[in-house]
């Protein structure tokens, strides 16, 4: 099905350059043309029912989406949960019917549901668990703070106000799609990798040596730095106190 018209825009092509256009991200580059879809993370139409008309395919997320019509004619698209259905009523509001798309405050969730499109910062929208078959669970409501247990295994502090959308991330089976040729991994924005040490010493630490050689070294990226068993996570960080446990 056709994406709705007045809900696209065309995707700006970047092929892994920055603002002053050197490369910035390797392997990128040579993309189909892709149309951008309008998601409503924040879903602001408080007490209004909207009915599913379509659920659609979108190329720039894993997930599936779901176009859906207000009362009032309003069209928006919003990430198809598993259960959702062309021609279900879902509706934002402080208590809502806890079933798939409807979506309501954490502290109005009971627990052990599946949830999606979590709110960090109240009323900002949907900032986490936004891929295909991903799931979060509410394990505890204690006052302002809601103890729930993100797809990682985190578990992790969140304010009872934040809104979520009930269900499971719909497209869950996306894990066993197979690319079948190198074809389909280009036509996605993906260039070829070429091994470190298939390369010139000049263009690579782990490159040169008589015939084929070893790495020879620590493991090297193209710029020197170790690329094993340093840690990348900065130390100091204003969410490390809004973790209970963190992930396996």
């Amino acid at each position: 099905m056709k994406a709705h018209k007045s809900l696209i825009t065309i995707k700006k092509k970047n092929s892994g350059r920055d603002n002053s256009g050197t490369i910035s991200v390797r392997h990128r580059g040579g993309e189909e043309k892709r149309f951008l879809r309008d998601i409503d993370w924040k879903r602001n139409k408080l007490d209004v029912t909207a009915k599913v008309i379509s659920i659609e395919y979108d190329p720039n997320r894993t997930a599936d989406i779901a176009l859906i019509s207000y009362k009032d004619g309003q069209k928006s698209y919003i990430l198809a949960s598993s259960n959702l259905k062309v021609g279900d009523i879902v509706i934002t509001a402080n208590k809502a019917p806890i079933k798939d798309g409807n979506r309501l405050p954490l502290k109005n969730i009971p627990v052990g549901v599946p949830i999606h499109s979590i709110e960090i910062t109240p009323g900002k929208g949907g900032q986490m668990v936004k891929s295909a078959g991903s799931a979060a669970y509410v394990q505890s409501i204690d006052g302002n703070k809601a103890v729930i247990k993100l797809p990682s295994g985190e578990i992790r502090l969140f304010n009872a106000s934040s809104y979520a959308t009930i269900g499971q991330v719909g497209n869950a089976d996306l894990i066993n799609k197979k690319l079948t040729r190198a074809g389909q991994r280009r036509h996605r924005g993906f260039r070829p990798a070429v091994r470190g040490v298939a390369q010139h010493p000049d263009s690579h630490p782990h490159g040169g040596g008589e015939g084929r050689s070893s790495i020879g070294m620590n493991p090297k990226t193209p710029w020197g730095k170790p690329a094993m068993g340093k840690r990348t996570r900065k130390a100091k960080k204003a969410s490390n106190k809004l973790i209970i446990k963190r992930r396996k």
